[in-house]
């Protein structure tokens, strides 16, 4: 049998596994990258934008770029004022607020589709019990248990690290 200490210990390190969220690199346009004549709108509706999420651009470098705009350089396809630029081919770009972020490609790209706005919403926490109870959305919670890193692959990972550190006396 495992001593209190050991299960104490077991208990923390689930709990503490439980406890890690990741950040969700969304890749714009999936496996078409950021180019001409691709439906952004529709990529970006099949999203879910969280803080701490990161909005990455694939393209040719030397064809390519990208600029965050506010809305109605989004509108009209002007860079004016933009907010960012990034042109390495491979961007990453935190999403740190709780708003809707406009993105654009420049010289004139954004006239041929090359835009897109995505609205990032605030990270949930875990619901408690009581709200768990009271809440008639199964789809929230399922969400809100696959924003939890590998959650399932930690705790088996845990749970067979703890056997083999403290041997089958805890089974």
């Amino acid at each position: 049998m495992a001593s209190p200490a050991q299960l104490c210990f077991f208990l923390f390190i689930l709990v503490s596994a439980a406890a890690v969220v990741s950040a969700t690199d969304h890749i714009v346009g999936a496996n078409k990258g950021w180019n001409p004549g691709i439906n952004y709108t529709l990529w970006a509706n099949n999203q879910t934008f969280y803080v701490g999420d990161l909005i990455s651009f694939r393209y040719q470098k030397t064809m390519y770029n990208v600029f965050e705009v506010n809305q109605t350089g989004y509108d009209n396809c002007t860079t004016e004022g933009a907010v960012g630029n990034w042109t390495s081919g491979k961007d990453f770009i935190l999403l740190n607020e709780t708003k809707r972020y406009y993105f654009i490609g420049g010289n004139g790209q954004c006239f041929n589709g090359m835009k897109v706005s995505v609205l990032v919403h605030a990270l949930l926490s875990p619901p408690s019990s009581a709200a768990t109870a009271n809440s008639s959305s199964s789809a929230q919670r399922i969400h809100e248990v696959g924003r939890f890193m590998g959650l399932r692959a930690n705790v088996v990972a845990i749970v067979l690290g703890a056997l083999i550190w403290f041997g089958s006396s805890l089974i």
